[in-house]
């Protein structure tokens, strides 16, 4: 007797629809499985086995073969073994092959019968329901989070004689819902604020310029003048997220298994701030199994790099792809995996290995080759590709003390979001986000110079004898600063402004 189920299994963030095949017939007793799986596919049977022996259900005794489809697709994971129970269940008539023909099931399954949480279900349901399924059942862990998806009856699966009895009639699972909109009217952000840091202004208009054009940022200055500070509540003044950038956000944290059960979707901008002795391969994703990295859990949030000369080189330059694309290749010998990681880079350095090079109050202890040896363990390429560089001063006395409240990141965030606006309704039909996004063509488009200030970038560009793209990010920031203004056309101002944030054009030799 032939029954068929439908299980899927996730490779990166992308999900394959697999049809279970499976078979009995005459022959020696044997459970085999076949279709490409790896070894904890393969060990499934037993774990389907003794599950199905301890809910109380017979075990066919004849020979059983198992056939996982498409066959050219690896079958990784432990997914496959709730719909692999219920084909065994459907071959010894304990459920019909009807009632499981319009569902498509997820789960693993502990020895006891119980349905354990798997990861990438939110991936799983979108597919499911571009597939044309109308049921989808998931581990009880993992319902709220697929009962985002409309258009879908997420039945909350916690063991395997539970959903038995619901396919054969004698109890009933509720469909699950989420009232996943309140999270959005929350609105609420847990990274802090900015009137809770004292002066820095110049930085705080940076990281102001930076939100409303994503446009990448390198914080310079001396330990404890609050850069840690000023980019962790980066994110408190970005736009709110939308409902597209939410699900693909989700999508990249259900895959690497960092979902928590109550948080069936990501509505906070996140900020990730790995470590400097990272690998490559935790910095941008990979493995035998590849798993997005810190570059991918940053997508459409923050990127935060302290101490940015400590990171290895390697590690820094595998940042080029990401941070020109929005987007990271990874390839191995059987496949290559794309995963997005469309991020705003926040990173932070002091002036010279101690910290104090050019400080009044303090001394520095560092020789120039030092200095110079700590400054170019960035190569020059990233550094370009950083659009603003600020310095960040020592904060005075004065300023600590003063007890008048700086502006709050509300305030702030109110100006970010309609400078946004004016960008969406200026690339509408266009694949951009942001200024930071354009393209020369698009810059000679939307950022015209009048005379004034192509004398000024000129004078500007011969003096600094900047690169092609040192000129071309000064010209998208300078529109990003014009539409903080409301303005439609670029000043002089405007330009100057962007011409202060490129310090790293500006740095003369030690």
């Amino acid at each position: 007797m032939l029954a068929k189920t439908f299980g899927s299994v996730v490779i990166g963030i992308q999900a394959f629809k697999i049809e279970v095949e499976l078979d009995v017939s005459a022959g020696l007793p044997g459970f085999n499985i076949v279709g490409l799986a790896e070894s904890a596919v393969k060990e499934s049977r037993e774990r389907v086995k003794t599950a199905i022996k301890n809910c109380g259900y017979s075990f066919p005794t004849q020979k059983i073969t198992a056939n996982l489809a498409p066959a050219d697709i690896k079958k990784e994971g432990t997914g496959l073994d709730l719909p692999l129970a219920l084909a065994t269940l459907c071959v010894s008539k304990i459920i019909s092959q009807e009632s499981i023909d319009d569902c498509l099931f997820c789960g693993e399954l502990s020895l006891d019968g119980s349905v354990r949480a798997a990861r990438g279900i939110l991936p799983i349901a979108l597919a499911a329901r571009r597939w044309g399924f109308k049921n989808l059942a998931v581990p009880a862990q993992n319902a709220k989070e697929a009962s985002v998806i409309d258009g879908l009856n997420v039945l909350p699966v916690s063991h395997l004689s539970q959903i038995t009895g619901h396919l054969r009639g004698e109890i009933e699972i509720a469909p699950l819902k989420s009232d996943f909109h309140s999270l959005f009217k929350a609105g609420s952000c847990s990274c802090g604020d900015f009137k809770e840091v004292a002066g820095q202004e110049s930085a705080k208009r940076a990281l102001e310029v930076a939100a409303a054009g994503s446009h990448n940022v390198l914080m310079t200055g001396p330990p404890g003048s609050g850069k840690t500070m000023l980019a962790r509540r980066l994110p408190s003044i970005l736009p709110p997220m939308t409902f597209n950038e939410a699900i693909e956000t989700t999508i990249i944290y259900s895959v690497a298994g960092l979902l928590d059960q109550d948080t069936p979707l990501i509505v906070e901008r996140p900020f990730c701030s790995p470590h400097h002795t990272i690998s490559d391969a935790g910095i941008i994703g990979g493995g035998s199994h590849p798993r997005p990295g810190q570059v991918s859990l940053a997508h459409n949030g923050v990127l935060f790099l302290d101490e940015l000369p400590e990171f290895k080189r390697h590690v820094l330059e595998s940042l080029r792809q990401p941070l020109e694309d929005g987007f990271v290749t990874i390839s191995r010998a059987a496949i290559t995996l794309r995963f997005p990681s469309r991020f705003t880079l926040v990173a932070a350095q002091n002036p010279c290995p101690c910290g104090y090079f050019g400080q009044e109050d303090k001394t520095c202890t560092c020789t120039a080759s030092q200095i110079h040896r700590y400054r170019t363990k960035v190569s020059g390429p990233l550094m370009d590709r950083i659009d603003i560089h600020v310095e960040v001063l020592a904060v005075a006395y004065d300023e600590l003390t003063d007890r008048r409240e700086s502006e709050a990141s509300s305030t702030i965030k109110e100006r970010v979001v309609a400078a946004r606006k004016i960008q969406q309704e200026r690339f509408k039909g266009l694949p951009l986000f942001s200024n930071s996004q354009m393209s020369v063509k698009e810059i000679n488009r939307f950022c015209p110079l009048n005379r004034k200030c192509s004398n000024f970038l000129q004078e500007v560009c011969q003096k600094l004898k900047l690169s092609a793209r040192a000129y071309h990010r000064i010209i998208k920031i300078a529109r990003t600063i014009a539409d903080l203004e409301g303005k439609k056309d670029i000043k002089t101002a405007h330009v100057a402004e962007a011409v202060q944030y490129r310090g790293v054009d500006r740095e003369q030799p030690i």
